[in-house]
């Protein structure tokens, strides 16, 4: 575990308070923003994280709805986003392996936090903040609480069924942002938490008081103020969310472009070992990405097989590379010779371009007659040497001093199969009689080379195409420890390319530590994320410090943290007081304390509890910590019954009893939750509707580190049909939505479907018509996705159409009635469209949502 380095993390030591202010004239301290971060928000048509390149997929302007839908886990957006540089950008964290990773996905706490027990009600000489400065903060857009009420009796908040928690995403980016100031934090001597605009303050001798801890701290005179309405002067007395910015010198010589979207240098590291079709697919992938990267980002191109090629861009249109051995790690007097000899081997765009190009354009397809699973690749062997050039002449150095060109750094791996060759390497075949043995040592060594581009600030990226087994559960842990992601694509076409393009424009933070603070006995159980508990030794504690620490991977902006948390005991107070603190290294080297503080009411009725209960929040906590423990195929049936036991659970404790019956009433406060978790178990997460359990597994580390929004659409599909007019309507993601005379998109978070009727299929003009109306819709609902959805469309009753119908409930099985209670839509339809939308559907076993909750011996929850 890599400490943290000097300057990171601010010391409550009185040294490191801003500079004291005379208590007379009262002076309040300017609000400095730094110049980096203050750029948010002018949106320009045309750029900016995560918009598709015309060259690969423009949409057209946004689609015409006919009445308002639902809030949507993506907004549909009429612009893009913001070309300015900003802390974070459209990003996905690291995940791991479907055999290894949830031992390390999962960050339970080893023990339970010393808690103290302090004064309940404020210090008698204490003045409270400004009544304007109380709010609940439950609009910030960093943490969904599952509830916004806390129950106060700790058996039903505890319940594990239900739960309670967080979904906290401390690296989003918002317009506008948060509060900057360039100063550091004042924190609690005792606990550690921050100031924050709930702390009561003593204005006649600035003493504040801590809100976890009720302790009592000094501001060296800093807030002993005339007025409490001058405490409104200081942006951590009157905001939710601060951001604390230290500009540092962790890399020497490095000046922060304001113009560019990348500061760091990018590596491509290419499969040499593809057949003709995907490299020619894979060719002109790279050609549009390296043509959509700013003139000042710097490339370097690898290729791997047998050796590894790093190509030299000083000789101006000639194509040459040095050759390495790839069944080896690179010596150091191969990289010394590197690094010190003629060759340039990372360049500006503006210089390499054509280069580029032709180095792309020289590639060649694999020419012996070996089978793509047997062909050697060094995928390791090629990520060490891309590593020893990034850190340049550091390599020559002592005591871990590193120094790059500026900026965090990315190696895109574009590849076709597995590492057969080299460090990290596994036998090409699966029946090899040691395979098990082999396939774990490879997994140790490539989370190992995962760790150490970590410590490098380096983000590894692997994307997967065409049809040969890559391996997942190696290659895994190589993206997951760096803070990357890896990608299975169908090809390597316009889906591989955009994500091409969008992974080279997050804006990665490094050295990320996530600290989770809470009030009155709350207790963090567990963390799923993009991380792993610190070591005691990796950040600064306090006496009493209470604190649940995350070394995060990465820090990016479609990250996010499932915190659940339980009471040790009934609660007495009428708040909790929450709060999430992230420190990293930024991409312009800043470093950066963004902290977050909440508070939420407690309440004695379980209606009051239940009626605050955010079910779309409470349904990803829930899938998180099921998807967490479906490590095998076996794993995922025992989660599907777990489904089953979690939802009855749910239904007997905070529901009611039919009058005269035996079957439970779902509380109607959570009527969506069920049909959520039922789409959970059908879903390509846990069930069976995609084929190989390699694609499962990316998934489900996807979907285990993903926001809030790509997990929801990831958990439950969103529907919507495309009317008369190019209008759309939002409906429930049921079969009934597949009338033959309409169009369907259906977004499912890492695919979405565009599903047109038979009828509609038959007429040229009005089917292209509609066929472009939900291409636009589709690409406006994953304009700044990472990862970019791959996009597919086909008609009725065609083969492809079974991967749209195995994602949307069954409910032509269900009686005219309750159809009809939850697809009202189904009432526009004449006689003869209900007969022929009848007669259209395939009987098969699976329940429908209200045959499942009757098996469960439950009522069906009315429609929400």
């Amino acid at each position: 575990m890599e400490e943290t380095p000097p300057g990171q993390r601010p010391q409550p030591q009185p040294a490191h308070a801003s500079p004291p202010f005379p208590a007379a004239p009262f002076t309040p301290p300017p609000r400095v923003f730094s110049p980096t971060l203050a750029a948010r928000g002018t949106p320009s048509p045309g750029s900016g994280p995560g918009h598709a390149p015309a060259h690969l997929s423009t949409p057209p302007g946004p689609p015409v709805f006919s009445s308002p839908l639902r809030p949507a886990a993506v907004p549909f957006r009429a612009t893009p986003a913001s070309p300015h540089p900003v802390p974070f950008a459209a990003a996905g964290g690291g995940y791991s392996s479907s055999s290894s990773a949830t031992a390390t996905a999962s960050l339970p706490t080893s023990s339970a936090p010393h808690f103290l027990n302090g004064a309940a009600t404020p210090h008698g000489d204490l003045d409270p903040a400004p009544s304007a400065l109380q709010g609940d903060g439950l609009d910030n857009p960093y943490v969904q609480f599952s509830a916004n009420k806390v129950l106060k009796q700790k058996k039903l908040l505890n319940a594990p069924s239900l739960g309670f928690g967080a979904l906290v995403s401390p690296g989003k980016e918002v317009a506008p942002g948060p509060e900057v100031v360039e100063r550091d934090p004042r924190r609690c001597l005792n606990c550690g938490a921050y100031v924050n605009l709930y702390c009561d303050v003593l204005i006649a001798s600035g003493q504040w008081q801590c809100v976890i801890c009720k302790k009592l701290n000094g501001s060296e005179g800093e807030f002993v103020v005339s007025s409490k309405q001058d405490l409104l002067h200081w942006p951590e007395l009157v905001s939710t969310t601060v951001d604390y910015v230290q500009v540092g010198n962790r890399r020497p010589g490095f000046v922060p472009v304001s113009d560019s979207r990348v500061s760091g240098p990018i590596f491509i590291l290419i499969d040499e070992c593809l057949d003709e079709a995907h490299l020619q697919h894979l060719q002109g992938s790279l050609h549009a990405f390296v043509d959509s990267l700013p003139p000042t980002a710097k490339i370097g191109i690898i290729t791997y097989g047998r050796t590894v090629s790093v190509y030299d861009f000083s000789e101006g249109s000639a194509v040459s590379a040095d050759v390495l051995p790839g069944n080896k790690s690179p010596t150091h007097e191969s990289l010394k010779g590197l690094i010190y000899g003629t060759g340039v081997y990372l360049s500006p765009i503006h210089a390499s371009l054509p280069v580029a190009h032709t180095i792309f354009s020289s590639l060649r397809p694999y020419q012996l007659n070996v089978p793509e699973v047997s062909r050697d690749r060094c995928l390791g062997a090629a990520v060490e040497v891309a590593l020893g050039i990034i850190q340049g002449p550091s390599v020559e150095l002592s005591r871990g001093i590193i120094k790059r060109s500026g900026g965090n750094c990315r190696i895109l791996v574009c590849a076709g199969g597995p590492c057969t060759f080299g460090p990290g390497s596994v036998p090409h075949s699966v029946k090899h009689p040691n395979y098990a043995y082999l396939e774990k040592t490879a997994m140790k060594s490539m989370e190992s080379l995962g760790h150490e581009a970590q410590r490098h600030s380096t983000v590894i990226d692997i994307f997967c195409a065409g049809q040969c087994p890559v391996r997942v559960p190696v290659l895994q842990p190589l993206a997951k420890c760096s803070g990357g992601v890896l990608l299975l694509h169908d090809d390597f076409g316009e889906a591989f390319g955009v994500n091409l393009q969008r992974a080279s424009t997050r804006a990665a933070g490094s050295h990320g530590l996530f600290e989770i603070r809470c009030s009155d006995n709350m207790l963090v159980t567990q963390v799923i994320g993009p991380g792993e508990e610190a070591s005691p030794d990796s950040h600064e504690t306090f006496k009493h410090d209470s604190s649940f620490c995350i070394q995060m991977h990465s820090v990016e902006e479609t990250q996010s943290f499932s915190v659940s948390m339980e009471t040790k005991g009934d609660i007495k107070s009428d708040f909790v007081f929450f709060q999430f603190a992230v420190h990293y290294s930024n991409m312009y080297q800043a470093e950066i304390t963004r902290v977050i503080t909440m508070r939420l009411q407690t309440v004695d009725g379980l209606s009051a509890y239940l009626a605050s209960v955010q079910e779309d929040v409470a349904s990803v906590i829930i899938g998180k910590r099921t998807v967490l423990r479906a490590r095998t195929a076996s794993d995922a049936i025992d989660m599907r019954l777990s489904i089953d036991e979690r939802v009855k659970d749910i239904a007997f404790k905070f529901g009611t009893q039919a009058p005269k019956s035996k079957l439970y009433r779902f509380p109607k406060e959570l009527a969506s939750l069920p049909e959520c978790l039922f789409h959970l178990k059908r879903g390509p997460l846990l069930g069976s509707i995609i084929g190989h359990e390699d694609e499962r597994s990316v998934l489900r580390n996807l979907f285990l580190n993903a926001s809030f929004d790509l997990s929801l659409r990831m958990l439950a599909p969103r529907c919507i049909m495309h009317r008369e007019g190019g209008t759309f309507e939002e409906l429930p993601a049921y079969d009934l939505v597949m009338q033959s005379n309409a169009a369907v998109v259906l977004d499912h978070g890492t695919d979405i479907f565009i599903w047109l009727g038979a009828e509609l299929a038959a007429q040229e003009g009005q089917s292209a018509a509609a066929l472009a109306a939900c291409r636009t819709l589709a690409e406006e609902l994953s304009e700044q996705r990472f990862p970019a959805p791959r996009i597919l469309s086909f008609k009725q009753g065609s083969s492809q159409a079974r991967y749209f119908v195995s994602r949307l409930i069954p409910a032509h099985k269900d009686p005219t009635y309750e159809q009809e209670s939850r697809f009202p839509q189904l009432r526009t339809l004449t006689p003869e469209q209900r007969a022929r939308l009848k007669s259209s559907f395939i009987h098969f076993d699976d329940h429908s949502f209200c045959e499942w909750m009757r098996s469960l011996k439950l009522v069906p929850p009315e429609p929400s």
